[in-house]
């Protein structure tokens, strides 16, 4: 099987039903108003490749119940994340001194507000992520934006150790590159958001509770690794290892069309562990349990909304590719 015929296959296997926000289109036609402004070089053909991304109907499929004003608040943070990944990871990468002021810079905003400037974080990231702050900011509590704070912080440091890592030529092995991977998704950025979306919060044991963290642990691992199929093209020239496929491939020294058929049985087992944790979920009081269902419901989104995302967006030419047997 081809990349996309795998890919295709892991698709119509997600037992997670598909979402998508009917507000959608219209916030990604906001986004292509809104960037020019904010002072990005953006070409045409740079925007076109945005446009082309359609994150608004990432965030959409992420966050199907959100109003369209809390909609392109989100799609302004994925905007960002999206924007520091091609800055981290693209040709002309930022170096590992550069991602860690980025990261620092971005810290103190989200901590301090946007009244004291960080050099590591400035032009249009800064505008972007001020812009993107401001409703949460707002209208969160503290403990919240700490919490989505810690998981930013957690995202831009394992972009920062993979930066490193490319630097020395280290590739990792598949254990250390499963355990960084769950941070450079940025899976873990987007629950807390959940919250903010739907309007319910979870005092902090109950979020943080083994049960949930671990349902959150392999729903990152189901979305990163079906990312990691989707890029593998560009990842084998610029990834240096950092793909689940390519550290497959590395440490058994296996075929590549093997590795990425162990990788869909990893994606597959996983799969099947998500569904048997999700079904084991007690009931945490009638005060709570409708908090516990927007949180659980949200990181399944974020598995099923990165499966039909990647197959609309262009980022990923794989998936785009579709079977001839596809609907």
């Amino acid at each position: 099987m081809t990349t996309g015929e795998v890919l295709w296959a892991l698709r119509a296997e997600c037992p997670i039903p598909s979402r998508l926000s009917p507000h959608a289109d219209r916030v990604q036609g906001w986004l292509l108003d809104l960037l020019p402004g904010l002072g990005l070089p953006l070409d045409d053909a740079a925007l076109h490749r945005l446009s082309r991304g359609v994150f608004a109907r990432y965030a959409g499929r992420l966050y199907p119940d959100a109003t369209e004003a809390d909609l392109r608040v989100l799609t302004a943070l994925f905007t960002w994340f999206f924007l520091v990944d091609d800055a981290c990871d693209g040709p002309a990468r930022l170096t590992p001194e550069q991602i860690r002021a980025l990261r620092n810079g971005a810290l103190a905003l989200l901590h301090d507000g946007p009244r004291l400037r960080q050099a590591g974080l400035t032009g249009p990231l800064r505008r972007l992520l001020v812009l993107a702050w401001r409703e949460p900011r707002r209208r969160m509590p503290a403990r919240w934006r700490l919490r989505f704070a810690d998981a930013v912080a957690r995202h831009l440091d394992g972009t920062w150790q993979e930066a490193v890592n490319k630097e020395a030529g280290r590739r990792p092995s598949v254990d250390e590159y499963v355990e960084l991977r769950r941070a450079t998704s940025a899976a873990e950025v987007s629950y807390p958001l959940v919250e903010f979306a739907g309007g319910r919060q979870l005092p902090d044991p109950v979020y943080h509770h083994p049960l949930l963290r671990e349902i959150a642990r392999v729903g990152n691992d189901l979305l990163s690794w079906y990312n990691d199929l989707a890029s593998l093209e560009r990842d084998r020239a610029t990834a240096g290892g950092h793909s689940l496929v390519l550290a497959i491939q590395a440490e058994l020294a296996v075929p590549m069309s093997e590795a990425v058929e162990r990788a869909a049985e990893r994606w597959r087992e996983s799969m099947r562990r998500f569904v048997a944790l999700r079904a084991a979920v007690p009931s945490f009081g009638p005060a709570l349990d409708e908090a516990v269902t927007d949180h659980l419901d949200g990181v399944a989104y974020a598995v099923r909304g990165t499966i039909d995302w990647t197959w609309e967006s262009a980022r990923y030419p794989a998936a785009t590719a579709r079977p001839a047997s596809g609907p």
